[in-house]
């Protein structure tokens, strides 16, 4: 089929969607603007955190790099690429190590809102087959993809092109598979939290637009940025229609449809993200535009407006709430307690995994300190530390605990499509009391050295630090699973509630829209305010549930009448200051290394597994890659498996670690400590409510593999990663210095860039 025909239909139904959605969002800016002010009047915070809050936790830094196989569709070889994950998140992938050494322009940009990591073929297959219904390949006839290794990665999108790796071994795959998650759960949550009236004013709009449709309950498309999620919200709409008028006419074998399908479904995608790009920026200047004035009358008018809102609630509550009672009596209250504890028990793991990965990391540093010679070694360590929530590997267990949660028949009932949308939220928030917790112990202790004498001096202060911030960590992991389990319960609840009301309530609300005066209507909605009156019915019994969890202490819940008093009046303040730069403060001596060579040796947060271009061929065919493969001269020994081969490469390590400053990052070294003393460390003591827990532990069992030296970013390095809001829009074209940015939705041959969102 032409793409150009499709041209005018797409651009018409896009046009479409989106003029609804922009009516609705301009509706919910008006309310967002309100509630803010509001908010920002009256107050209202809920408990003052004990940890303090990183700004830029990852400036300047590389989460990962190295090298793996891609498979190019326009001439079906797999060919080996580099790949490096800067600070945003964005995969970046390179002809080779030397094109990126070299600040050469990427091959491909991809932003991975949306995708799912898949480890296996036949997964792969599984979608694709399910995407056309009727086209399946017959038996014996070649699927769309084969894999020369057995360890593929596959990047799936349910409209965007598809991604295809992979490696050698499967340690590599783990470690990959890891990364990308990561990647897909940063790029999720593309919606910026800190903005207080555009997020809420969007999926709100987002929310009511759907709910007009009559669909209900969550949505797993709400992934990354505004305009990815448009996009998502156009194609849901669009897509089935694609597929029946398009599906019929297409020819050739099963895979060869099949491949032709995604391509038209990649192309269709990336025609709607230009057009939703540019409308919701339209409206996004309008509503700015119009702010200073709004926001003029909310001020003035501010009594007024609550008055007016709070008769009109009135009213609907004499309606609505009776109704909405006993549906919440009959279908809802009787579900909560199970609900919540299938939160309740993963959740809970992950952040007590948290604890423990926190607990072995500082207890492993402080007993490395002791074997290595005292303050000389802490800015290494501690450089190392500072990164620990970023480590998609060290993180992994906290992470996968989220893997059991399960809400079986409840998720039938409540209309929840899927749980990933509560699993990607705990594991972020994982993430966040990690760096808390990180960042609260990076200022502590620096706060200390000068007043410290020896290392004994400094081992005890480690562990002093470590209880308090244990103590603090403990009660802020509280206060944010308590409110996560309270949203969730809502998520899960309320468009239940408001399905189950709407053909006795929704076809009466028109009459109150009469009670507002016309000056607040921009502030007050009928819509809003009678949902408010939906959630006040079913807030009690869940804030009840969540209250009894923390009074039996099966979780390690405070209970909410426990408030901890700041015991660190000043850290607040402290954590206002400069960042720390530990190379540079306690390095040992002077840096005097060039700025490009420091940056190019520097900071990064994951080793690389395996960077041998000689064990990765540069350009191989899938024949090249099924070849049994003999070791090349000079190419790096596996990861030693045998306690006699680690200690002989210890040794070596040893040998040559004496040549790095104490400023270098361990080469090698898999994690943020790259622990090299081999002792047995304990398990933290499990924490209750109300003790904390003390005791230096020892060094980790397992030394890191022996590895290539970490990368960050060389000198101009910016021009070529993909940017914070939208990724594919800074590529440029093969020719060395930076042209202007090209269009999101622009696909070259394999020997162009390929850019996606």
């Amino acid at each position: 089929p032409c793409l150009t025909c499709l041209h005018s239909p797409v651009a018409e139904r896009t046009g479409k969607v989106l003029g609804e959605f922009c009516r609705c969002y301009r509706e919910q800016y008006g309310v967002a603007l309100f509630n803010s002010v509001r908010y920002e009047i009256e107050g209202n915070g809920g408990p003052q955190a004990q940890l303090l809050h990183r700004k830029v936790p990852l400036e300047d830094h590389v989460i990962y790099s190295g090298n793996l196989f891609q498979y190019i569709e326009e001439n079906k070889k797999w060919r080996n690429r580099f790949c490096v994950v800067p600070h945003n998140y964005g995969l970046v992938l390179y002809e080779n190590k030397l094109a990126y050494e070299r600040d050469m322009p990427p091959r491909v940009l991809v932003n991975s809102a949306g995708y799912k990591i898949l480890t296996s073929v036949d997964q792969y297959l599984e979608l694709v087959n399910s995407s056309l219904p009727g086209v399946t390949p017959k038996s014996g006839h070649s699927p769309i993809l084969k894999c020369p290794t057995d360890f593929p990665l596959i990047l799936w999108h349910p409209y965007a092109r598809h991604y295809y790796f992979c490696v050698m071994t499967g340690k590599e795959q783990e470690k990959w598979r890891a990364v990308f998650q990561d990647c897909i759960r940063h790029c999720n949550n593309g919606i910026p939290e800190d903005s207080k009236v555009e997020a809420p004013a969007f999926t709100d709009a987002v929310r009511m637009y759907r709910q007009a449709k009559e669909q209900y309950g969550t949505w797993d498309m709400l992934c990354g940025n505004e305009t990815q999620v448009l996009s998502n919200l156009v194609m849901e709409e669009l897509l089935p229609e694609l597929r029946t008028t398009i599906g019929a006419r297409l020819k050739g074998k099963a895979p060869e449809r099949q491949r032709t399908w995604i391509q038209i479904s990649d192309a269709v995608y990336r025609m709607v993200y230009e057009q939703t790009k540019a409308q919701y920026d339209a409206v996004m200047a309008k509503c700015e535009e119009e702010r200073p004035q709004l926001e003029s009358t909310i001020r003035t008018d501010m009594d007024q407006i609550i008055t007016s809102k709070e008769h009109l609630a009135s009213k609907i509550r004499a309606f609505v709430l009776p109704k909405a009672e006993v549906c919440v009596r009959n279908h809802v209250q009787p579900y909560i307690s199970s609900i919540l504890e299938a939160l309740m028990t993963p959740t809970s793991q992950g952040f007590a995994e948290v604890r423990e990965v926190f607990f072995k990391e500082v207890t492993d540093m402080n007993m490395n300190i002791v074997n290595e010679g005292g303050v000389e070694k802490l800015a290494e360590y501690m450089e190392k530390l500072s990164h620990l929530a970023f480590h998609p590997v060290k993180m992994q267990s906290c992470y996968e605990k989220m893997d059991q949660l399960k809400l079986e028949g409840l998720q039938q009932r409540f209309d929840v499509s899927s749980t990933s949308v509560f699993k990607q939220r705990a594991q972020i928030h994982m993430r966040q009391q990690m760096d808390d917790a990180v960042y609260t112990f990076e200022t502590l202790l620096h706060q200390e050295l000068g007043k410290l004498q020896g290392k004994d001096d400094l081992c005890k202060s480690i562990q002093r630090i470590l209880e308090r911030v244990l103590k603090k960590y403990d009660y802020d992991s509280s206060t944010v699973r308590k409110k996560f389990f309270r949203e969730a319960l809502l998520q899960i609840t309320i468009p239940f509630l408001l399905k189950k009301l709407a053909p006795t309530c929704k076809g009466e609300l028109a009459k109150y829209q009469e009670l507002i005066f016309e000056d607040f209507a921009s502030f007050i909605l009928v819509e809003n305010t009678y949902e408010e009156v939906v959630l006040q019915a079913v807030m009690k019994d869940i804030m009840q549930a969540v209250k009894e969890a923390a009074v039996q202490r099966k979780h390690n819940l405070y209970r909410d009448s426990m408030v901890l008093h700041n015991s660190d009046p000043n850290l607040h303040l402290l954590g206002e200051g400069v960042p720390i730069d530990w190379a540079e403060e306690h390095g040992g001596h002077p840096d005097t290394e060039p700025a490009p060579d420091k940056r190019r040796r520097a900071k990064q947060v994951v080793s690389v597994i395996q960077d041998d271009e000689g064990v990765l061929p540069y350009e191989v065919g899938a024949e090249g890659l099924l070849q049994p493969r003999s070791p090349e001269p000079g190419a790096p020994p596996s990861s030693p498996d045998g306690v006699r081969e680690i200690r002989e490469a210890l040794a070596k390590e040893s040998a040559r670690v004496q040549c790095v400053t104490p400023a270098s990052p361990i080469p090698g070294a898999d994690g943020p400590l790259g622990d090299r003393v081999p002792h047995a460390t304990p398990a933290s003591p499990k924490p209750r409510a109300d003790d904390v827990p003390s005791g230096a532990g020892e060094p980790p069992t397992t030394p890191a593999s022996p590895g290539a030296e970490p990368l960050s970013p060389p000198a101009g390095m910016a021009c070529h990663q993909p940017s914070d809001k939208e990724t594919g829009e800074e590529v440029t074209p093969l020719g060395g210095e930076c042209s202007p940015p090209q269009p999101a939705g622009t696909t070259e041959s394999s020997e162009g860039v390929q850019t996606e969102f």
